[in-house]
């Protein structure tokens, strides 16, 4: 009995510690927010990661990454469904923006950035895919590369050599062990790759298993200061919107949650030149993808459509 409470005591320590750490805020639009999260009903999630960068101005900053993170009733499996930057959908109207076709990245920029463009971006997405959301997370890329230093590093196996448009580092093919910054300038390239970047986004979502699988070794769970260490820099590299529910519940929902059960899914998409300049457009609607998450059907959807699922 007296183990089970310290054990308690423990996971409440944590998690209170970490809800202090992480920054909180309205990320989502009032029109894409689920009116009341139910845990015992699964969720979806809104991950965006902005690539703010030294010098540059908060208000032109397009978000790197968008990933609609699906995990169903059980919580144990998730869906990491990467939405294309140039996705081509109708951007409603904001403070200072009258609406209009873009790039679905642009909704982010068209929306100020940080808060209010994420409130943006959530709106387009909901607006596109009919889904409300059970809350959205703002990872800071600059941040993220603390907490896999913190990890002692990850392992990604890259499949196709290609040299870094931003530090020229060349990415030989094979399994690998890199440092935040190495792991960053990887998932960041689209050019030169056979997917462009569909590859990218593979690559993205690779990243976020390895992460959970450094994070879940049992070295780390067992050294409380480390522990700490980490904790504290996600909560730093997070900004977040829980819909209202306490984070300590969240995490404890997602306890169980095996990093080996992530599948990565693509959209169903292709390239387009629309007045010359390069979009990505929908397949047949998305080819039920989004129907899919809705109706809670992912796994029936996935077996299905096994060409839009990455194996990570």
């Amino acid at each position: 009995m007296l183990l089970a409470t310290l054990g308690v005591a423990g996971l409440h320590w944590l998690t209170n510690r970490y809800d202090h750490a992480v920054g909180k805020q309205q990320l989502l639009a009032p029109a894409a927010r689920q009116p009341r999260t139910d845990l015992s009903r699964g969720l979806n999630y809104l991950l965006i990661g902005s690539d703010h960068r030294p010098g540059a101005n908060p208000e032109d900053q397009r978000s790197d990454s968008i990933l609609i993170v699906h995990v169903p009733a059980g919580m144990r499996q998730a869906y990491l469904i990467s939405i294309p930057r140039d996705l081509l959908v109708a951007i409603p109207a904001a403070s200072g923006y009258g609406g209009g076709q873009d790039k679905v990245n642009a909704a982010y920029e068209h929306g100020g950035g940080g808060e209010a463009g994420a409130r943006l971006l959530s709106a387009t997405l909901g607006q596109l895919t009919g889904l409300r959301f059970d809350g959205a997370a703002l990872v800071d890329f600059s941040g993220f590369k603390q907490v896999i230093d913190l990890l002692g590093g990850i392992r990604m196996c890259v499949d196709t050599e290609v040299r870094s448009i931003h530090t020229k580092t060349l990415f030989t093919p094979g399994c690998q062990q890199m440092d935040g910054t190495r792991t960053l300038d990887y998932v960041r390239q689209r050019y030169d790759l056979p997917g462009g970047d569909y590859d990218r986004q593979r690559h993205q979502q690779q990243m976020l298993r390895a992460v959970l699988d450094k994070a879940g070794e049992t070295h780390l769970r067992n050294d409380p200061v480390q522990l700490d260490r980490v904790i504290r820099a996600v909560g730093g590299a997070l900004t977040v919107d829980t819909n209202g529910v306490p984070l300590e519940d969240l995490l404890f929902a997602l306890r169980s949650l095996p990093p080996d059960a992530l599948h990565g899914v693509q959209v169903p998409s292709y390239p387009q030149n629309i007045g010359e300049v390069s979009y990505v457009v929908l397949d047949n609607g998305g080819n039920g993808l989004f129907d899919a998450v809705r109706d809670t059907r992912m796994p029936e959807w996935a077996g299905a459509n096994p060409r839009w699922v990455n194996r990570l």
